[in-house]
């Protein structure tokens, strides 16, 4: 009797694990019409620290590289290449890979190392022209850098980055994080929040300024400006640049930063 009775639960479970998943194919086919298409302009998750809401093209494997000079009190740090891969693998779907960037000391004090490989898959909800785009990014740092650079142990994140296309080429766009700490004794938990105004002054030129707050458990908080520009070389390639000042104490000096970024489409061929 109990035996028939998993049976029967057990198919229950297979056929809305099916239902479930029917349901999902029809509305990713129905929302494919509004994802993005190689057809479409490189849109990056740099230089600001805002990511992109839009995700990369299906079939489409986009790299996102950097390298920045940090002051901090009489300490100087450089550190690249901040390299970010990003693969389309389903209409508005993508996962992403934050490859180790090592930190080296160009003035001491600073500290030495590589960051952690940090992979994750993000999801575009709205693809809607013209209107509130809004994406989910779930990832976690994995545990294998320097603690004093990356920190200790694997560190889940979530983001909700958000754009709004305004009239006469200007936008506003931002990013809420939790980011998560568990083997830390102190600060495991940290939540940041971005808001962003761009301006499109060409069809090749655009430039931003940004602010970025970040909010750790039982710390002063990090606030920095973060002012910068992109020039798209060709539709899928970019060059940018960035510099940041902080607003406190507890915040870097300066930040500058230079970039290039390039898209490959058709890989699913």
């Amino acid at each position: 009797m109990f035996h028939n009775r998993f049976g029967a639960v057990a198919r229950l479970a297979e056929l809305g694990c099916v239902l479930a998943a029917l349901t999902l194919a029809a509305a990713t086919a129905a929302r494919a019409d509004g994802c993005p298409k190689p057809s479409d302009e490189i849109a990056t998750d740099r230089p600001d620290v805002t990511n992109s809401s839009i995700v990369v093209p299906v079939g489409s494997l986009q790299s996102e590289n950097g390298i920045n000079l940090t002051g901090r009190n009489s300490g100087r740090t450089i550190d690249g290449s901040n390299s970010r891969w990003r693969l389309g693998i389903a209409p508005c779907l993508e996962v992403l890979i934050d490859l180790p960037s090592y930190t080296g000391n160009v003035r001491s004090p600073g500290a030495s190392g590589f960051s952690d490989v940090a992979p994750g898959l993000k999801w575009q909800i709205s693809p809607v022209p013209r209107k509130i785009d809004l994406s989910v990014t779930a990832g976690v740092a994995l545990p294998t850098g320097a603690a004093a650079i990356a920190g200790r142990g694997a560190q889940p994140y979530i983001q909700l980055p958000w754009s709004w296309e305004l009239h006469d080429g200007w936008g506003v766009s931002g990013m809420f994080t939790e980011f998560f700490r568990p083997a830390e004794l102190t600060g495991q938990h940290m939540s940041e929040a971005t808001f962003v105004i761009e301006k499109k002054l060409t069809e090749r030129i655009s430039v931003f300024t940004e602010y970025v707050g970040d909010y750790p458990d039982g710390a002063r908080p990090t606030q920095l400006i973060n002012s910068g520009g992109m020039y798209r070389l060709t539709p899928t390639q970019q060059l940018d640049f960035h510099f940041a000042f902080g607003l406190n104490r507890n915040s870097p000096n300066t930040i500058v930063g230079l970039g290039y970024s390039f898209r490959v489409d058709g890989l699913f061929r």
